[in-house]
């Protein structure tokens, strides 16, 4: 059986044997090596973001969706005149002040 102290020393062996072939490899492939193991991990930190903020953005987003929804119909249920689909209020009728 496989417990928490073999999986540790298993990690801590990963983690020596990538160090030592990080040394023993040139600048540019350890540039690229480390490159490459940067953009690993910060796909893995943004995958454990969205999958831990998943349940707040959904509900902003229903939230965002529900007041949008609720302006058009306040448009809608407004009467102003319209030109194809430009709205001229009342206002915009009034001659303007001068500066």
């Amino acid at each position: 059986m496989v417990d928490f102290e073999r999986i540790l020393a298993g990690v801590v062996v990963g983690i020596c044997v990538l160090l030592l072939v990080r040394l023993s490899i040139g600048a540019r492939r350890r540039q690229r090596l480390d490159r490459v193991l940067w953009d690993r991990w910060q796909a893995l930190r943004r995958a454990a973001w969205s999958v831990w903020h998943w349940r707040a953005s959904r509900r902003a987003a229903t939230q965002a969706a529900d007041e949008a929804r609720r302006a058009i119909e306040r448009a809608r249920q407004r009467k102003v005149d319209r030109q194809g689909n430009v709205y001229t209020p009342e206002a915009f009728k009034e001659p303007r002040k001068p500066h």
